[in-house]
């Protein structure tokens, strides 16, 4: 009887993995670093032992388990299983899913990272009991997935809910991608940043010039203790958040809107912008029938999600 899952969140600094029942309960774990300049095999070679070490340590037998979902950074393709190139991992188009299937015989399933942890916000997080779900990440970057019917969805390519690259500022700031105007060109915590270091190099007077270095947590800060400069920064990126939001909500009528990642941990400061942007911006009866709110899942959202994912691929 298969009465458990595999969930692996492989990122750049390190491999997570969870061996968990259908109701998202974790049995065994396992982390360990990705040493990712030791290359491709290497690599692979450390996300098997994790899940080795995890079945052991569950005390089950590889029999009763029914999938292994991977969460990983894009872009890559969800239907062969392969990475197609990432910026932190050594993969090239590289068919990652094959060699751990074969491994173990059981059905393996390969998702973008924020899709997967906008699968794990719907089944196990703040959009629990939802249908239609949109959630955003914006922390480094900015990245989306959406739940909609009670199915992930991926788009033509697998990378539908690029929504870092939504342009919201048409002639706004270049993005590392190359486009003028990015969600994620004007509201990450990377942009908020880069707008703050901007100011510094003029004359203009704030009390960003007491840090050493200044990232969006600075900005945010001093923002709330009153700094012009800075409460302009944020005002801006925020005002921008909205926009991207508003959109989502105007295209999928969704019921739950949900923010993760570093910026929204700023708390209420982000939520009342957003909300205010789309009360102005999206038709009354769906902005009201939309919640905008924080992700449920902390630190582990993303070896949960991996979870859900293989969840959801395996019913």
């Amino acid at each position: 009887m298969s009465n458990y899952v595999i969930g692996i969140d492989l990122g750049g600094t390190k491999i997570s993995t969870a061996l968990s029942d259908f109701n998202g309960n974790v049995v065994s774990q396992s982390i360990i670093a990705t040493d990712a300049h030791e290359g491709e095999a290497a690599v692979l070679g450390r996300i098997i032992k994790t899940v080795e070490d995890v079945i052991e340590n569950g005390k089950v037998d590889v029999v009763q388990v029914k999938a292994i979902g991977i969460g990983s950074p894009g872009p890559l393709d969800a239907k062969t299983g392969i990475i197609i190139t990432t910026p932190n991992l050594p993969f090239k188009n590289f068919d990652l899913v094959s060699p751990i299937r074969e491994k173990f015989q059981i059905p393996v399933y390969l998702d973008n990272d924020a899709n997967v942890a906008a699968i794990g916000e719907f089944m196990f997080g703040a959009a629990k009991g939802t249908e239609n779900m949109v959630y955003f990440t914006v922390s480094t970057g900015v990245g989306g997935g959406a739940v909609l019917n009670g199915k992930i969805y991926r788009g033509n390519t697998s990378n539908a809910l690029e929504i870092g690259h939504a342009t919201v500022a048409p002639n706004g700031p270049r993005c590392n991608c190359g486009n003028i105007g990015c969600l994620e060109a004007t509201s990450s915590g990377t942009a908020i940043g880069k707008r703050a270091k901007e100011a510094l190099e003029s004359k203009v007077e704030t009390s960003l010039r007491k840090y050493k270095s200044v990232t969006s947590a600075e900005v945010f800060a001093e923002a709330a203790a009153g700094d012009e400069i800075s409460k302009d920064i944020i005002d801006n990126a925020l005002n921008y958040l909205g926009i991207g939001v508003a959109n989502a909500i105007s295209i999928f009528d969704p019921e739950m809107i949900i923010i993760g990642g570093g910026v929204s941990k700023a708390g209420e400061i982000v939520f009342d912008k957003v909300q205010e942007v789309v009360n102005k911006r999206c038709f009354k009866n769906m902005a009201e029938a939309c919640k905008i709110v924080p992700a449920g899942l902390g630190t582990d959202a993303g070896v949960i999600g991996a979870v859900a994912l293989a969840i959801m691929e395996s019913k």
